[in-house]
């Protein structure tokens, strides 16, 4: 169900009486939509979890994706921080983990260094920032990392990923975190089944991995 944080962000939830943990997910450049209402639900239903996802450009549902690309370098990191914190509260679990894909991926990595969280994985996030992306109020995910107090961190990254240099994975890698690479895999390979990066077969063991790190 659609829900209002304390931020007064949209994101959608999924509680489940009893849950022992919480999940924020984060989802991708284009925001909360059905895909990500089924990942939400699937993930409560089979997890026993209480799931909740933020909207990532709240008020401004209607950009189209090249709008949105454009429009990464005006997002606050305090300010996306602050809602996927408000989801974490929205589930109301003492234990609380999170996830996210693509630019989700990459907030995911920045949440991890604020040592809010018991675990984290990243789907394809981004680990050094774009040049287009760059903006006053980003900050470079591995300077968040190296300046926090990380939790447990996980990223899942294929080859052939644009977004994810083998340089940069090697330094994620080397400020702690797990790494698990697909080769050949392509940006955003699983996710969305619709895309054509996707892989059904990696995209079932990356999902496996990311449940049992996040159920440790």
């Amino acid at each position: 169900m659609r829900i209002e944080l304390s931020t007064g962000t949209p994101a959608e939830l999924a509680r489940v009486e009893g849950a022992d943990r919480g999940l924020v997910l984060i989802p991708d450049l284009m925001g909360l939509r059905p895909l990500f209402d089924d990942h939400v639900a699937r993930l409560a239903a089979e997890q026993g979890w209480t799931v909740c996802a933020p909207q990532v450009f709240p008020g401004r549902e209607d950009l189209a994706a090249e709008e949105r690309m454009a429009a990464v370098c005006e997002l606050i990191d305090e300010q996306v921080l602050a809602d996927v914190s408000a989801a974490a509260g929205a589930t109301e679990c003492e234990t609380v983990v999170i996830t996210g894909f693509c630019m989700g991926g990459m907030y995911t990595i920045k949440a991890a260094a604020t040592g809010q969280f018991h675990r984290a994985a990243s789907f394809y996030g981004m680990i050094r920032l774009p040049e287009h992306w760059r903006g006053p109020g980003q900050g470079e995910p591995l300077e968040l990392l190296a300046a926090g107090d990380p939790c447990p961190l996980l990223a899942i990254i294929g080859t052939e990923d644009p977004f994810t240099p083998a340089d940069d994975v090697a330094a994620l890698e080397a400020a702690g975190a797990a790494i698990v690479s697909y080769e050949g895999a392509d940006h955003g390979f699983v996710h969305d089944p619709d895309r054509p990066a996707h892989r059904p077969d990696d995209a079932a063991d990356a999902w496996a991995r990311v449940i049992e790190f996040l159920s440790a």
